[in-house]
């Protein structure tokens, strides 16, 4: 569990509470080991009143930490300690996973089956006679690729680009296209690296309220009068929550985007493990969308690859930023995702597994349900579960040796709640499991035999 700085200990280190002096006394302490990376320091009214100063004397000592990359977060998760030198890092993702030796059920990160996955052997075996193979042509993707992608994609794109993983798209879409200082509206709760992305490039993050079916638009329409510079959201099977946009509303968030120049960025990280389609805002405002789509977790997460479309200026932008480093994908992953993409085999294997990770989410809804909590049957590789209490929950499964991540790590102000990965769930240990579940959300268990 994460610790918190003792406020009470650090206020009496404070002999200025200025926020020079805070931020001085902080920086000092984090530096000498006294506060350590991981911990979370005390709440802003909390301390402000305790030094007897203004909660924006506190808020304006953490934002001048948070420049200096020693800090991270904002909201209702909280300021975390992220280093004790000025280095950017990840701190939520680095958080993840990190539950000690005691673990019987690791269900903390929602990633696909190994077992679940395509053979690779033949994928890698046409990947390596890629006519372009060794060439040091920096062309933004093969063109095996781009015949596989075009049929397939949810609108008419001008410009194709492929990268290395759904995760990589968008930080060089993060890091390419804003400012520091410039508002996004995105959805919340949304993927935990988004936000440490945009914590690092330091941007305004507009934390926009979601419903069952995706993106509340009159919360959107509250947004945009502040001039956002860019939309983020998941247009299908949502990473935390499991909803997905239907068309309804992907038509209601159209209208009211009409008359906005937003830049508008949807991340289908879950790619084509999804049950449900793509109403893609391109459709609409094709002149500033950027699609990413994600084949890790269908085809295999070493192929780190994603395809991401925009206007051509856009591509070309991020082009250019990625000549400072490996300025192109793979060839060979590319053609051997191009391959898979066209291959019957690999296709029908790709449906099994959808199957099947419906089925193992489904006997988990149903061991719930049969305890008296009814959840939402949603999709994806997890489970969202509204519970009373985050910390109760994460310190009463601990103490039953299950992991899962509370909704600190996705959120800034959604309501409590938990992630349970169901992608690869023990079913031997279900019914402990699901006792434990229900226990954490704060409820009693209740049997229903008849379930």
């Amino acid at each position: 569990m994460t610790q918190t700085v003792d406020i009470d200990w650090f206020s009496a280190q404070i002999t200025d509470a200025s926020v020079k002096g805070i931020t001085l006394t902080a920086s000092t302490l984090i530096r000498d080991g006294q506060i350590a990376v991981g911990m979370q320091m005390p709440a802003v009214r909390e301390l402000a009143e305790l030094l007897g100063v203004s909660p924006a004397t506190v808020s304006a000592a953490w934002s001048q930490l948070k420049k200096q990359k020693v800090l991270a977060g904002k909201g209702r998760s909280g300021v975390w300690v992220c280093g004790n030198t000025v280095m950017p890092r990840p701190i939520r993702f680095e958080k993840i996973g990190n539950y000690g030796d005691n673990i019987q059920a690791d269900l903390a990160m929602a990633s696909p089956d190994p077992a679940l996955l395509p053979n690779l052997h033949a994928a890698m075996l046409a990947g390596i006679q890629s006519p372009q193979l060794n060439s040091y042509h920096r062309e933004a993707i093969s063109p095996q690729l781009l015949a596989a992608i075009k049929p397939r994609w949810p609108y008419p794109a001008e410009s194709w680009l492929a990268t290395d993983g759904g995760f990589d798209a968008m930080n060089v879409i993060v890091q390419t296209l804003l400012s520091p200082g410039d508002r996004v509206v995105l959805e919340d709760p949304t993927a935990t690296r988004l936000l440490d992305m945009l914590d690092n490039i330091g941007a305004e993050i507009l934390p926009l309220p979601c419903d069952e079916q995706g993106p509340i638009p009159s919360a959107l329409a509250a947004h945009l009068h502040k001039s956002p510079a860019m939309f983020i959201y998941q247009p299908r099977t949502h990473s935390t929550t499991g909803h997905t946009v239907t068309q309804q509303r992907s038509a209601e968030l159209a209208r009211v985007l009409a008359n906005s120049k937003t830049l508008i960025v949807e991340d289908d990280g879950i790619g084509d493990l999804s049950r449900w389609p793509v109403w893609s805002l391109g459709f609409h405002f094709p002149e500033r969308v950027v699609h990413v789509h994600s084949f890790s977790k269908a085809y295999g997460p070493d192929l780190r690859l994603a395809v991401l479309s925009a206007p051509a200026e856009l591509v070309k932008r991020i082009q250019a930023w990625r000549n400072f480093g490996v300025s192109w994908t793979s060839r060979i992953l590319q053609d051997a995702v191009a391959w898979m993409l066209t291959d019957t085999t690999t296709q029908q294997q790709v449906a099994q597994a959808k199957t099947i990770y419906r089925e193992r989410r489904q006997q988990l809804l149903n061991a719930l349900l049969a305890r008296g909590l009814a959840l939402t049957d949603r999709d994806g590789l997890s489970l969202y579960i509204p519970v009373a209490s985050e910390q109760y929950a994460m310190i009463t499964l601990a103490a039953r040796g299950i992991a899962a991540v509370p909704g600190e790590r996705y959120s800034i102000n959604a309501e409590q709640f938990i992630r349970v990965s169901t992608a690869m769930f023990p079913l031997q240990q279900l019914d402990s499991i699901a006792d434990a579940l229900v226990i954490a959300s704060g409820r009693e268990i209740n049997l229903n035999p008849d379930l």
